[in-house]
């Protein structure tokens, strides 16, 4: 069931029938085992770069689509819905992207950006800590400039692509200034001193790697530092705004494919000598699930306009996390009631949906976080 789309332009609807043609080959009949054995999706993702798919929101001149991020999200949906862990990648990849792509010299983006988005690299975010998280002024890896270097040291916490990255956009400590004190680097996978930890065993998102990564004396380029120095939160929180919008699309998307999953299975289900479809408790229970997907969709939808004509979408987008990752694990959870017995086993996917859409209320800013910045923000508004 193919959801209708309404793009803005006849390149996009065709690069929407490109995307849906690579799910339906290339990621959904691999998902259910690459996650049952903990597989990372390289592979998968070589494919979307070949096809263009890595550098959605980039411009062209840089090796990029040049697509809104209207249009790059409901790709996004597209792709999350077949498989998660490479939905959640490319999410994860477009925001280790923004801060060169953003904040970068001319310099940066010349010499960094078109491998950054052209397909053939992958990108990691390296900004949580063990001990800083939603807190970012806790961060304690520091780099320190020696000449024409800064050498970095310390340990970054739940970086999804660690160890198969090929950069990392790492935020670290170059001074005591609680506000100011934070700065970005471009950091390549090849950079002496990394390392990293044993691949965290997690309940969902199996094929997606998550490890720490140990900085031990790194030396990095000081032209690899993205904007001026103690611009780091600065660009880490916009950053987090784009990767929060990210977040819904593919939480929708996720939701997307356990209603389908849901529907169909009413549909071919019978009790009593009927389709449970045709019994009324069952079908409010589809309506609540369609409206939950399709309210998430019109929400990440309506920031990611605010974001394309340049407007404020801070709250937009911590609204949209916030709506669209508890449907997903609203509508997942549904599913698996839908299904019963047969939605509690591995012979259906609904469970590890479910299991899958309980890390979307936690990563880029728990929902408790998002709640935060949408009540400062709101306050803020009305003073």
């Amino acid at each position: 069931m193919a959801v209708d789309r309404l793009l803005p332009t006849e390149e996009s609807t065709d690069l929407l029938g490109l995307v849906r043609e690579l799910c339906d080959h290339e990621l959904r009949p691999y998902a259910a085992q690459a996650e049952e054995s903990e597989t990372f999706p390289r592979a998968a993702f070589r494919t979307l770069g070949k096809a263009g798919l890595l550098g959605l929101p980039y411009p062209e001149e840089y090796g990029g689509a040049g697509q809104p991020y209207e249009v790059y999200l409901q790709m996004l949906e597209e792709i999350a819905g077949a498989w998660m862990s490479v939905g959640v990648g490319l999410s994860v990849h477009t925001m280790t992207s923004y801060a060169v792509a953003t904040f970068g010299t001319d310099e940066q983006r010349d010499r960094l950006l078109p491998d950054m988005v052209g397909g053939e690299l992958l990108g990691a975010y390296a900004l949580s800590e063990p001990q800083a998280g939603s807190d970012i002024s806790g961060m304690t890896t520091k780099a320190v400039r020696d000449g024409d270097e800064y050498v970095l040291s310390g340990t970054k916490a739940w970086i999804s692509h660690g160890s198969h990255a090929d950069f990392y956009t790492t935020f670290a400590r170059t001074s005591a200034d609680p506000k100011h004190g934070i700065s970005a680097f471009h950091v390549p996978a090849s950079a002496e001193g990394l390392s990293f930890g044993a691949p965290e065993r997690k309940m969902g998102m199996t094929g997606s790697t998550t490890t720490l990564v140990n900085f031990d004396r790194v030396r990095v380029p000081a032209a690899n530092l993205i904007g001026s120095e103690g611009d780091g939160m600065r660009i880490a929180l916009s950053a987090l705004d784009s990767g929060r919008l990210g977040i819904a699309a593919c939480g929708t998307g996720l939701a997307q494919a356990a209603l389908e999953v849901a529907a169909r299975y009413a549909l071919e289900r019978e009790q009593f000598g009927h389709a449970i479809a045709e019994f009324q408790g069952m079908q409010f229970l589809l309506a609540d699930m369609d409206a939950a997907v399709e309210s998430a969709r019109a929400t990440y939808l309506l920031a990611a306009r605010r974001r394309d004509l340049g407007k404020p979408f801070t709250r937009q987008a911590a609204i949209a996390k916030l709506v669209c990752t508890d449907a997903a694990m609203k509508v997942t959870t549904d599913a698996v009631q839908v299904l019963g017995g047969y939605g509690y086993t591995r012979e259906f996917p609904v469970e590890r949906y479910m299991r899958e859409a309980k890390v979307t209320q936690i990563f880029e800013g728990t929902n408790q976080i998002q709640r935060l910045v949408i009540s400062r923000d709101l306050l803020r508004s009305v003073r």
